[in-house]
């Protein structure tokens, strides 16, 4: 009996090891070990208000879109496919309320606007562009043609955007004069018949109001297209809204230009020109990482929930509150920013992104890129997590109509996440006469979308600080533009690949901030430094140079346009009259960080179209009229443009106590090197302008954050006034939400509406 229980025991001890063993290596979830989630207080509740300012809904879309269809006088198409020669619904946007309207009705002194739309119709057979108000929403009864009232004169048809209609056109047009014509050199030079060609289009379409020639330069099929480029370029006339009135104009290959196809196929035929002979090369674009991943990069994650709350398009965040909406033609904006209940900013909004490029090829030498007249927030995508934002942001969906047959939803395209930016806000460590510490994580709300527009993908983030300082700024990443390397290629820029130049290019980008500084009536001051020599009182017979301040306020629109070609004072001020306790005027700074390179010469007719970029900051009377410093219509109408910000400074109106917008302009070179192969990199390549409280309060107001930490010596692990001491009291693993992306449904490809050869 003995030896049974024995042998028993040794195999259940055997057994208990093999389990422990086996159930050890078994990848068990485990279960989030979390404090009592605290209740954070965010100062002020939801409330409605914040829809005056709100995106239209896929029902409001739908409802707009089906208004238009129903007047038949407008003999009006959604049809993906509509010919330039059609009456085209190109775009359903928010119009805006007037400030006035809306400010009555967010100080509950007078009724809600009415939402309203903005419809732009293409008139193909007419020959102009219509803007129309439709309204009211959601159910719309009325429309209105307000094209002149916002642009003082018609819109030519010339100067509308190249639609998915007119891109297939065109590019049957060249499969059908160029590409039948040309198998041989297509095969030889670039393996035509087996891959593909991807096509890059330089703007503006020619040289002359009235034009549309577009150079098309084509590159390898592949996602690194824009780095790929092969050395093939056609200038295509399109003018006409009849496709069949089209024509080749001239064609480069290998740095010569012909007049004809014909003339290209004949001499290179004859080899009476220098062939480019087909290599296959490795994708050196490719993204597809080239190590095998071995472990998570650092996340971040809520130890105690999440301090911020999003309802609708309102965000609360501790002290903060703001409306926010996405455009699809300028992008990111938010409205009614409000710090301990008062009222900072009407609207925060990016305006424009632009960049001018050179070379010497045509597909880049006349290429000059305005964003906005394609859709800065047509293409922000689905963010993916753990990479764009923090795996646990709160993501946001959109809607949005351009250039499409039924509103499309944009899953995940806004992400909003409080995030500790790496370094205090403050802190310091006394040493002498006393002993103590006293610090603060700097942990700031981050509201961000991401573009990718063409080559270059833009990072919007707008950044709350609880010190009451708000960020806007912009990082670039994304591809460069690049051109097939020739003969005098190198002095517009860096060779990058084999046969690859990367093209010298400027980035300009403009920022709205409509500040409200205790109210409407508002100046603009500046201050700055300057030494002067000075007595010491207990030497009078020595000197010193001494800093001192120097105070200036600018009282007209024309003096406070302050140009990038010239010294601009360091301080810049939207101030009120009011007075903080120390006596000084309340105001807030805008500080500009920019290595904007040089900005179009004005003698260029092509300079009024960007005219907004002449200038780091300008201050002007807030007009309803004067909306936006660019336009949809701009890129394909240069000399003649719809709107020339020059004019909202030309007639010179005071800016002494009025209600003030700064137009802020920030930006940087890019000379392209071999680093920005595969990508260009946002570290170093960004801008934008922070807001500063300065003389606003009477101390910092983050001084009453709970985040604050502090202890002397013998009270550095008490929990009362340091929280990190009590991190490893209360241990918690994330739960966090499944990874899902659906960012490939709604795009061109995913519509078949790509290019097939």
């Amino acid at each position: 009996m003995n030896s049974l229980v024995k042998c028993a025991l040794v195999f259940f001890v055997l057994v208990s090891i093999v389990l422990n063993i086996v159930l050890i290596g078994i990848p068990f979830s485990r279960a989030p070990k979390c404090a009592a989630q605290r209740v954070h207080p965010l100062l002020g509740k939801h409330d409605d208000h914040s829809l005056v300012f709100a995106d239209l809904t896929k029902e409001e879309y739908t409802q707009v879109q089906q208004y238009m269809l129903r007047q038949k006088d407008l003999d009006i198409s959604t049809n993906l496919l509509t010919k330039p020669s059609g009456n085209y619904l190109f775009l359903i946007d928010l119009s805006l309320p007037k400030k006035a309207d809306a400010l009555a009705y967010l100080n509950d002194k007078g009724p809600k606007p009415v939402k309203e739309a903005t419809v732009v119709v293409f008139h193909g057979a007419q020959g102009y562009i219509k803007e129309n108000l439709v309204w009211p929403l959601p159910n719309p009864t009325h429309h209105r043609d307000v094209t002149t009232d916002r642009y003082k004169e018609g819109l030519p048809i010339n100067a509308r955007t190249v639609t998915v209609g007119e891109y297939a056109l065109l590019f049957r047009f060249l499969d059908v004069e160029v590409f039948s014509h040309l198998k041989k050199l297509l095969k030889e030079s670039f393996n035509y018949d087996d891959k593909r060609l991807n096509a890059f289009e330089q703007m503006p379409r020619g040289v002359r109001s009235g034009d549309r020639q577009t150079w098309i330069a084509f590159h390898r099929y592949a996602s690194s297209m824009y780095i790929q480029p092969v050395g093939f370029e056609v200038l295509v006339d399109h003018k006409s809204v009849n496709a069949s009135d089209w024509e080749v104009k001239r064609l480069l290959y290998n740095g010569a230009y012909f007049h004809t196809v014909a003339d290209l196929q004949k001499k290179y035929d004859s080899g009476s020109v220098k062939k480019i002979v087909y290599k296959e090369s490795p994708d050196y674009g490719s993204l597809k990482p080239r190590t095998k991943p071995l472990q998570v990069a650092p996340q971040q994650f809520y130890m105690e929930g999440k301090r911020f709350s999003v309802n609708h398009n309102q965000v609360l965040y501790l002290d903060w509150s703001f409306a926010f909406g996405l455009s699809s033609l300028t992008g990111m904006r938010v409205f009614d920013v409000r710090f301990k209940g008062e009222r900072i900013a009407y609207e925060l909004s990016v305006q424009e992104a632009m960049s001018v490029y050179g070379s010497v090829t045509p597909g880049m030498m006349l290429t000059k890129f305005f964003d906005s007249s394609i859709g800065i927030g047509r293409f922000a995508h689905e963010l993916v997590r753990g990479v764009d934002c923090p795996y646990a942001a709160t993501y946001v969906d959109t809607y949005r109509y351009i250039d499409v047959p039924v509103p499309v939803r944009f899953r995940n395209s806004i992400c909003i996440f409080e995030h500790n930016m790496g370094q205090p806000l403050r802190r310091h460590f006394a040493d002498f006469f006393h002993n103590s510490y006293g610090g603060m994580v700097n942990s700031a709300l981050v509201f961000r979308t991401i573009t990718a527009i063409g080559s270059y993908d833009y990072m919007w983030d707008f950044i709350f600080y609880q010190t009451g300082a708000v960020e806007a700024k912009v990082h670039a990443t994304g591809y460069i533009s690049s051109s097939y390397l020739v003969n005098g290629s190198m002095t517009h820029g860096h060779q990058v690949a084999e046969n690859v130049l990367g093209n010298i290019h400027t980035h300009f980008i403009n920022f709205k901030v409509d500040l409200n500084i205790q109210g409407l009536q508002n100046v603009f001051h500046t201050k700055d430094m300057k030494f002067v020599n000075v007595s010491l009182p207990w030497m009078p017979d020595h000197y010193a140079m001494v800093p001192q301040l120097v105070e200036n306020q600018l009282k007209t629109e024309q003096e406070a346009a302050l140009r990038y070609n010239t010294k601009t004072p360091r301080y810049l001020h939207i101030a009120s009259d009011k007075l903080n306790r120390w006596g000084h005027k309340r105001s807030y700074r805008l500080q500009v960080y920019s290595f904007a390179g040089d900005h179009l010469p004005e003698s260029q007719a092509e300079e009024k179209a960007m005219s907004w970029a002449r200038y780091k900051v300008a201050i002007t009377k807030h007009r309803d009229s004067e909306q936006t410093s660019s336009s949809l219509y701009n890129q394909n109408n240069f000399w003649s443009p719809a709107v020339d910000f020059s004019k909202y400074i030309a007639d010179n109106e005071s800016i002494e106590n009025e209600d003030l917008v700064a137009w802020v302009t920030a930006g940087f070179l890019h000379i392209p090197h071999s680093e920005d192969i595969p990508n260009t990199l946002t570290v170093g390549n960004g801008g934008g302008v922070v807001l500063r409280p300065h003389n606003y309060f009477d101390e910092d107001p983050s001084i009453n954050s709970p985040d604050g930490v502090y202890f002397v010596p013998g009270s550095e692990t008490s929990c009362g006034t340091n929280r990190m001491a009590c991190l490893a009291k209360g241990p918690c693993s994330p739960v966090l939400e499944p990874f899902t992306y659906h960012g490939f449904y709604g795009t061109v490809k995913s519509q078949g509406c790509q290019w097939k050869n």
